[in-house]
């Protein structure tokens, strides 16, 4: 007997997997909220020159009477970067001025009217430091990916509910200080740890669940799973809009975390790990614990240890230290496959943010913009969930990945002009993404052995964190040319949804837990 047997036994799809899923994905829903948080707390304010001797400190964004002072552009908007030499309003004569330009030296006036605060308008990250915005965000991505790479092996050592706990009190106190201390600097560094925190609970979240969960419940809770980060972004279109001030909002993403911090103690360690670290006596008071809340108390208090250790050999004798990279070593009909998994989670994570994280880029309110692209993922995985279930993982990635790289390509070939053209193709999408995220997720864990589970899914998540990584820096190419961003990202998400169709499928499954597992199939 296996452990999918036994969990069977025990219930693999009842009222405990219910509450469980129910504490582990609340906190799903402000992971999107960091994700996409510097939509609003980096948004970039219209802004012009400072004119000394004119502007004072409790002045509003003006444009009247600015043509002595500010060079005007073609549309009669005063130009954010640049200021005439000599500020004396009386050279401005008979309509014509000559004068010479120079950059922005006394700092810079906001439009405070949608956002009374943000980190550019606290740094002054604009014009030639505009692109440190981008830096910010990357740095917070380089965080999810090292904690990818960190707290996925150590997940391994250590147990699931260790690294989620600490993951959730190391989330709150980061984006605490990220929100209150005074420098661009600390604040880079803080979100960077956030991002960290961010990868622990995510890793932790999918393979409590997962691990929990007999094969016929895993599609149901892998999509909960991705709708909880769906519901986050229609979170954080609500919060925004009522908290306009980046500090209060960057705490109010964050302070819930120190409830789910203690929410988190009462989650328990997957069994699965448990009895592969040898620590069967608290394996079967779990067992017990989840027979006893699925009503299958009989059943339960028929385990014993020794009922565990005889029916779970195979467990029991693979070594407590297992590395993700001495077990790829052995899995030598692998190599090709886990290329391909490592390319379709980069591209995913790739062109979501990529979409996710330029809405300033459309021309329309960002508010209502940003509810439109979570409200898309709530069909788009629905429709993905459906597709799984029925035809199977490796057609559903594929598809989607082929179907959001094409939308994406089309749109860098319309028009700015076209606004309704290009909101169309952006949620068309950022909607089949979605759904290859949906999907991706579900794929990748159960590609891999219950052994190397958590370090695999941290490797194939620094992969996809790699992929966000680079997103944001892909967008200063605009600044070239308009074409390059969404063109890169289409040809990305048509490649690695070519690659996908080479994977094995693994609908209706049961999880290997070891690596001869893996190689039988």
């Amino acid at each position: 007997m296996g452990f999918n047997d036994l969990l069977e036994i025990v219930g693999g799809l009842g009222r405990f997997q219910v509450i469980n899923t129910t504490v582990l994905l609340i906190p799903m829903l402000f992971l999107a909220c960091h994700n996409f948080l510097q939509n609003f707390s980096a948004a970039i304010p219209t802004h012009r020159c400072w004119i000394p001797g004119v502007d004072n400190s409790t002045i509003t964004y003006n444009q009247s009477h600015l043509a002595a002072f500010i060079p005007l552009d073609e549309d009669q908007n005063a130009k954010s970067c640049m200021r005439f030499t000599n500020l004396k309003p009386f050279s401005w004569t008979n309509g014509t001025l000559k004068k010479d330009k120079e950059v922005c030296k006394d700092g810079w006036v906001y439009d405070r009217s949608v956002f009374s605060s943000t980190i550019v308008t606290e740094w002054d990250l604009v014009c030639n430091h505009r692109k440190m915005r981008q830096v910010a965000q990357s740095i917070y991505m380089a965080g999810v990916l090292a904690g990818a790479f960190v707290l996925g092996s150590l997940s391994d050592r250590f147990g699931r509910k260790a690294i989620l706990t600490s993951s959730c009190l190391t989330m709150a106190v980061s984006g605490t200080c990220a929100a209150f201390l005074p420098s661009f600097v600390t604040y880079c560094f803080f979100r960077c740890l956030g991002g960290m925190a961010l990868s622990g609970i995510v890793l932790n979240t999918i393979s409590l669940n997962l691990e929990w969960t007999a094969p016929k419940g895993r599609t149901l809770v892998g999509t909960l799973f991705a709708y909880g980060f769906t519901c986050g972004q229609l979170i954080l279109a609500g919060i925004a809009y009522g908290i306009r001030d980046w500090r209060w909002l960057q705490f109010s993403v964050s302070a819930p975390y120190y409830i789910f911090f203690l929410t988190s103690w009462c989650v328990p360690e997957s069994a699965r790990w448990l009895i592969i670290n040898g620590r069967t006596h608290q394996a079967l008071r779990n067992l017990q614990r989840v027979a006893w809340i699925n009503g299958k108390r009989e059943e339960g208090e028929k385990l014993s240890e020794k009922v565990l250790r005889t029916d779970l050999t195979s467990l029991l004798n693979l070594p407590v230290v297992l590395t993700f990279k001495n077990c790829t070593k052995n899995l030598s009909i692998w190599p090709s496959p886990y290329f391909l998994l490592y390319l379709m989670r980069f591209s995913t994570s790739f062109v979501f943010y990529g979409i996710g994280m330029d809405l300033q880029n459309f021309g329309v309110d960002i508010f209502l913009l940003q509810f439109v692209f979570g409200c898309i993922d709530l069909p788009s995985k629905l429709a993905g969930a459906i597709v799984m279930s029925c035809i199977g993982r490796r057609v559903t990635q594929a598809a989607s990945l082929m179907l959001a790289g094409v939308a994406v390509l089309c749109n860098a070939f319309i028009p700015k002009e076209m606004r309704m053209a290009r909101l169309v193709l952006a949620v068309l999408g950022k909607g089949s993404v979605a759904s290859s995220f949906c999907c991706a997720y579900i794929y990748s864990s159960e590609l891999f052995p219950t052994v190397i589970r958590q370090s695999g899914m941290g490797v194939v998540g620094m992969k996809a964190r790699l992929g966000s990584l680079v997103a944001p820096l892909v967008l200063m190419l605009s600044e070239i040319s308009p074409l390059f961003p969404p063109a890169i990202y289409g040809v990305a998400a048509i490649i690695s949804g070519t690659a996908a169709i080479f994977l094995s499928e693994t609908s209706n499954q049961q999880l290997p837990d070891t690596i001869e597992e893996v190689e039988a199939r």
